[in-house]
């Protein structure tokens, strides 16, 4: 499941939590990763993920937003993703939380 391999990839390699489910008692910093969607075409998959860094004020969310991309710029380290691709990233306040946030939209090509 390619959620699973992308969890654990970020798990890896963030300084923070990644989670695939909002939590209860949410940290300070942490990520929080969904599937928006999926298709496939000849054998291959493609995966579309959300990934939603949350910081203490807006500066440390956008550094977290850097270091979710870095991991996901990388993640093609990994022989089930083949391509990963940013969609797009921009500052995304969760006003019921009253939290910073960033997201980045990622593009994954996996088998």
């Amino acid at each position: 499941m390619i959620e699973k391999i992308v969890l654990r990839w970020l798990e890896m390699k963030l300084s923070v939590p990644a989670y695939l489910a909002m939590p209860e008692k949410p940290p300070p910093r942490f990520v929080f990763l969904e599937k928006i969607g999926s298709g496939r075409n000849n054998q291959i998959s493609r995966a579309t993920f959300v990934a939603q860094s949350y910081g203490k004020n807006l500066l440390d969310a956008m550094n977290l937003n850097e270091e979710v991309k870095a991991a996901m710029d990388g993640i093609t380290e990994l022989s089930e993703v083949t391509a990963s691709r940013l969609n797009s990233d921009y500052p995304f306040p969760d006003e019921e939380r009253k939290r910073y946030r960033c997201q980045a939209v990622y593009d994954l090509t996996h088998y």
